[in-house]
């Protein structure tokens, strides 16, 4: 079980994140993985990944699978 609380972990917005824009924040586990967390709602869910979790979603990431479907993509199926 995770007891690492999400107000206790050191959080960060990306570098892309516009200047008083509220942004996807993350935080880094103790042990590994990483935490996420909605820069609206501080108070709200965290999304929590171990650490071969995390490694899993950022390879897909930079591999493109997140990306929003092109135009050409849609209707070739």
């Amino acid at each position: 079980m995770d007891t690492t609380r999400h107000i206790d972990l050191h959080w960060r917005k990306p570098s892309t994140c516009p200047n008083g824009a509220s942004c996807v924040e993350i935080a880094a586990l103790p042990g590994g993985g990483a935490a996420i967390r909605d820069g609206k709602n501080r108070q709200g869910s965290v999304i929590k990944f171990d650490a071969p979790e995390w490694a899993a979603f950022l390879a897909a990431a930079k591999a493109g699978e997140f990306d929003s479907p092109s135009p050409d993509r849609d209707q070739a199926g």
